[in-house]
């Protein structure tokens, strides 16, 4: 069976570390600070000014004033601190975020990832992921394997790109990759959903991949 979103989710959370200051996009992503494991210490940091964001409220406990950059309501903690979303910008583009777990709509094979627009359709603007891919450490990316049938693991993207040789994992809900965008080594299969075969993965991606040795289920 391919992985639920709260178990793609789950899978995220294991890429934390103790210790690392951690942007969550919207969608997907938010839901891997409900994994974040037991006793391991990470500040998730949020583009309008927030650092040290707290678990979501439950219905009845919602702080209009306390929000994420997705415009979810959210709580503080004792050590959450508040600042401006110019400085909020400086640790990212300063590399002082450890990782962003982003959603996307392409990932091409180099590690091109495509997540803000699509021509013709209106959208808000093009929020924090261009500085994001740009500043931090490592960018993994959650998402549906494919969308309408079609492929969102591609030889190249072909919507806008956010960022070029950006992504160093990528997790759907059929298995987990990982990206040698330095080294040009290209994508390799690490892992695969419960119950998923290879075969189906290779029906279901049109970027070119290789399989680890050691794939894990």
């Amino acid at each position: 069976m391919p992985w639920t979103r709260e178990q793609m989710a789950e899978r995220a959370a294991k890429e934390l570390r103790d210790g690392f200051y951690v942007n969550l996009g919207i969608g997907i992503p938010t839901l891997v600070s409900n994994f974040i494991p037991a006793g391991m210490s990470v500040q998730l940091q949020s583009e309008n000014g927030m650092l040290g964001t707290g678990p979501f409220p439950f219905a009845g406990e919602e702080d209009a004033d306390l929000i994420n950059a997705g415009k979810q309501t959210v709580t503080e903690l004792p050590t959450t601190s508040y600042f401006s979303s110019a400085d909020s910008f400086a640790m990212i583009r300063g590399g002082h975020i450890d990782i962003a777990i982003l959603g996307a709509m392409q990932v091409a094979e180099n590690g091109d990832l495509a997540n803000w627009m699509i021509p013709g359709k209106m959208i808000k603007g093009m929020g924090g992921a261009m500085d994001l891919v740009g500043g931090v450490k490592k960018v993994v990316v959650v998402m549906e394997h494919s969308a309408k049938n079609e492929a969102k693991l591609l030889h190249r993207c072909s919507l806008p790109l956010t960022g070029a040789g950006v992504v160093d994992m990528v997790i759907t809900d059929l298995g987990v990759f990982t990206i040698d965008k330095k080294h040009g080594g290209g994508m390799t299969l690490i892992e695969l959903a419960p119950a998923v075969t290879l075969d189906e993965i290779r029906s279901k991606t049109a970027a070119s991949f290789k399989v680890a040795n050691t794939l894990r289920r």
